[in-house]
């Protein structure tokens, strides 16, 4: 039916309920980022996250595809991914909440539920602000665009904001910090 939000999925013939508010997908998505676990072991995570119920071992590869199907946002039409990482939800949750907030016309942190993919339909929905204008330079740099002056202005005073860093350059960075504050 149209406009219906998902809060089960058809594995092996068998509807499986949901756990589809967005925070259990964004908590997902912050240890599916790990790089120590493999990728057999985040499938495991996300079916055991993600489902309400356990799944027969026989059905497992479907769930699996079920539940990133619907992490992804489900039929909804997709853009054509970047090869360089220029979203992360970890890092960039004080800037994508206040513009999801905006989009939704309310703090969403506080709602008892928001469904997955009406999160997804906000964040769709984000127009110009300090996430836009982060998202554009890091599109630009990862395309290998040029940047207006005023965006490498930007960049030079919020480069804590714009950079991603990798797992390992981020964990060095935070043993630097706990470093120098012992100093103090």
């Amino acid at each position: 039916m149209i406009g219906v939000l998902p809060k089960s999925l058809d594995v092996g013939g068998k509807r499986y309920g949901i756990n589809s508010d967005f925070r259990i997908v964004l908590n997902l998505f912050e240890v599916l980022q790990l790089d120590e676990l493999t990728d057999l072991e985040k499938a495991y995570i996300t079916v055991n996250v993600l489902y309400t119920e356990e799944i027969p071992d026989k059905d497992f590869e479907e769930a699996v595809k079920k539940a990133y199907w619907f992490c992804d946002g489900g039929d909804m039409p997709k853009s054509e991914p970047s090869k360089v990482k220029t979203l992360d939800w970890k890092h960039d949750e004080g800037i994508i909440f206040p513009a999801i907030n905006k989009a939704a016309g309310c703090e969403v942190r506080t709602l008892p539920y928001l469904h997955w993919w009406t999160f997804l339909g906000c964040f769709g929905e984000i127009s110009e602000g300090l996430f836009s204008t982060i998202m554009n330079i890091r599109l630009k740099r990862a395309e290998g665009k040029k940047l207006e002056k005023y965006e490498k202005d930007f960049l030079r005073k919020h480069k804590e904001l714009v950079v991603l860093h990798s797992e390992e350059e981020r964990k060095a960075i935070d043993e630097t910090e706990e470093f120098l504050k012992t100093l103090t």
